[in-house]
């Protein structure tokens, strides 16, 4: 999720250049935000690795970036196991991808900008296309991405987890802070 962001930075970067941004797992945050019943519930994912191409002449993009679904935690032990066992299934599946195909948007070396991304982000092993609304800031080349998202898990198919006394949103907000260095990549003929 978090890599397709930074892809988008330093877009201005030789024209026939590929761009190629690698996510910092250590400097990357995936939180979200559920609302449910008398208090809204918040958690964290990690980052497991990202990496991402992108062709400033003709907006395409390619890569993958991985969380780690099994990293995701909420601070109490017990909704954490019902989220891992019933909602996420991360026993089954164990990472959430995103694979960035576009990049819209142009981005100045050293400015901050703003950037579309566009791609398919798999959950519990289903294909649903998404547009980020990224804003970047770029230094050298260090790029810092920032984006949030409401994704609506149960119209995607994961189980509510409300119950009599509980009542639970049926969409998650997303917010993504990531972190990356940038290279160029000879043109390919």
């Amino acid at each position: 999720m978090a890599v397709l962001i930074v892809v988008s930075a330093f877009a201005t970067r030789g024209r026939a250049q590929e761009t190629i941004v690698v996510l910092d797992p250590e400097k990357t945050t995936v939180t979200f935000t559920l609302d449910a019943t008398l208090h809204t519930v918040h958690g964290t994912f990690r980052l497991k690795s990202g990496t991402i191409g992108f062709n400033p002449s003709t907006g395409t993009a390619s890569g993958m970036v991985v969380v780690d679904a099994t990293s995701g935690q909420t601070g109490n032990q017990r909704r954490d196991r019902n989220m891992h066992r019933d909602v996420l299934q991360s026993y089954r599946y164990p990472e959430i991808t995103f694979r960035p195909t576009r990049v819209k948007g142009k981005v100045l070396p050293g400015t901050d900008s703003q950037a579309q991304v566009e791609g398919v982000l798999t959950l519990l092993g289903a294909d649903h296309s998404i547009t980020l609304q990224c804003q970047l800031r770029g230094q050298a080349n260090d790029l810092h991405a920032t984006t949030q998202l409401v994704i609506p898990y149960v119209a995607w198919g994961l189980k509510n987890p409300s119950n009599v006394l509980l009542h639970v949103a049926d969409k998650v907000d997303l917010s993504i802070a990531a972190a990356g260095r940038l290279t160029t990549a000879p043109p390919q003929n």
